[in-house]
């Protein structure tokens, strides 16, 4: 029911940054926790970042802490991803996903419902 809508990816060179958004089509948008994730070539989907349903639990991937901020803005139904300093192996497919529930903790990947078709982010050297 849930539609995630990304935008925001492209070819960056290394060092540069981007602002991945994800547009969300419910009217509820505050009663969802929201996560980022990725999945390069040949590898598995991975966790980037992730706030609950007013933004005040942050989490990240340690790999991306300190250089990523995840962010969102409910009047607007949209969840923001700004990667700084980003590196070629970041380059990923980059896909939000919505987990319905006031949580207060991390969530796993199987606990987002509903996910994003993905948009494509390059890195290049």
């Amino acid at each position: 029911q849930v539609q995630l809508v990304e935008s925001g990816g492209g070819l960056v060179q290394t060092g540069g940054s981007l602002r991945l958004s994800c547009a969300a089509s419910t009217r509820t948008f505050n009663t969802y926790s929201m996560g980022w994730f990725r999945q390069a070539p040949g590898k598995e989907r991975e966790f980037v970042a992730g706030n609950n349903w007013r933004g005040d639990r942050i989490y990240y991937a340690a790999s991306v802490k300190g250089r990523f901020t995840i962010s969102r803005d409910n009047a607007k139904n949209t969840v923001y991803l700004q990667m700084n300093s980003l590196q070629p192996e970041e380059t990923a497919v980059y896909y939000c996903a919505a987990a319905s529930g006031l949580y207060y903790r991390q969530l796993r990947q199987d606990e987002y419902q509903y996910w994003g078709q993905g948009t494509q982010v390059t890195v290049s050297s």
